[in-house]
């Protein structure tokens, strides 16, 4: 089933990848409360992606686990979306990040649970509990900081100017997406742009913040042309451990 196994690393390729951008916060966020919070976030992240990866290491029958697919592929053998990649660059740009993937990643969720696929449909009720918290609590932030301060108004207009044009890759499914839309097993990702859209104007509105252009540009590279940069980078840092010492048992 490879289009099943290519279609479940995506999905736990994006949390993984956010997971650890996120979690690279602990210890440096702005406040004592904000650095629980990302920590929190990313270790929900990180949850989904053992289930979502152990799903795909079961379905491709070949002896392998989540934690071998995590730290023994390379860069260009993982799947996940440009912008979860992205460095973090400042406070508002990973919020601002955050908010329009838990947007997305709420919507897919919740298409999801309804999946012919019981073990999908399961692994999609249990995360969409925390993403759906994700989503409340990165769309306050973003509200926050944009109807904040001029200079946080400024960052958060900023980061918004960078970060849109990477959601194209979200919502423009391939071969891939339309067998398993066909099969029930995921919602047709181009059906989901309206439910975004709404909640985007919703909550940029209320922030003070301007879509200075309202279309997508795609910068996908699912099928594995992609530039990898910032992804062999960070996953250098997340793999040497596992890497070094293989089979190591903490």
């Amino acid at each position: 089933m490879p289009d099943l196994f290519e279609w479940l690393c995506r999905m736990g390729d994006n949390t993984l990848v956010l997971g650890h951008r996120v979690s690279e916060w602990c210890g440096h966020a702005p406040v004592l409360e904000e650095d629980i919070a990302l920590a929190n976030t990313a270790l929900d992240l990180i949850g989904q992606t053992q289930m979502w990866l152990g799903l795909a290491a079961e379905v491709q029958g070949e002896g392998r686990s989540a934690d071998d697919l995590a730290f023994r592929r390379d860069a260009w053998d993982f799947r996940n979306c440009l912008l979860v990649e992205l460095p973090n660059r400042d406070f508002g740009h990973t919020l601002m990040r955050q908010f329009l993937f838990d947007s997305w990643h709420k919507l897919m969720l919740t298409g999801l649970c309804e999946s012919q696929d019981d073990r999908i449909a399961a692994i999609a009720m249990k995360s969409l509990k925390e993403v759906s918290y994700h989503q409340e609590r990165s769309a306050d932030t973003v509200i926050g900081l944009g109807d904040g301060t001029a200079e946080s108004h400024d960052r958060m207009q900023a980061a918004l100017d960078r970060l849109w044009p990477y959601m194209g890759e979200l919502f423009q499914p391939d071969a891939v997406d339309d067998r398993m839309t066909r099969q029930g097993i995921a919602p047709d990702l181009a059906a989901l742009r309206s439910g975004f859209d709404a909640i985007i104007a919703d909550t940029i509105q209320e922030a003070t913040l301007v879509l200075t252009d309202s279309r997508f540009a795609h910068r996908g590279g699912r099928d594995g042309s992609r530039h990898t940069e910032h992804l062999g980078h960070m996953l250098a840092v997340m793999q040497v451990l596992p890497r070094s010492y293989p089979d190591a048992r903490w």
